[in-house]
């Protein structure tokens, strides 16, 4: 992954934006095939949407609306990992990097669960 010295990025239009950009570098790392063009569509749809619908839940016209597209970016890694671990299955050779785009995913995923219970208690 492409971390500045692989310190946290506590901004989350960043983090989300670096999360897409690392996704769309691996799989341009990647040959195509059959196999793995379509999981490729896949996982760069859903890694990049992650962060479309963080900046769409800053801009949320409603509470609602913002609760809304904070659990559409709880789905999204969630999505992104299952991605990571077909394409994981498939590319042996690339098991590191898909951990490592894993982990990060996983993490996002636990921050917009406590951000997406956040929000309910406070409705």
């Amino acid at each position: 992954m492409d971390q500045v010295s692989n310190k946290r990025v506590y901004d989350l239009e960043e983090r989300t934006g670096a999360f897409g950009e690392s996704v769309i570098q691996f799989c341009k790392q990647i040959k195509q095939d059959a196999i793995t063009r379509p999981l490729i569509q896949q996982i760069v749809r859903s890694a990049t949407s992650i962060g479309a619908n963080y900046m769409e839940a800053n801009g949320a016209s409603s509470k609602r609306d913002f609760i809304n597209k904070i659990f559409i970016c709880k789905k999204e890694p969630q999505e992104t990992k299952h991605w990571l671990h077909m394409l994981g299955s498939c590319l042996p050779d690339k098991k590191d990097d898909t951990q490592s785009l894993w982990q990060e995913c996983q993490q996002l995923t636990l921050i917009f669960q406590k951000i997406a219970a956040s929000s309910r208690l406070k409705h």
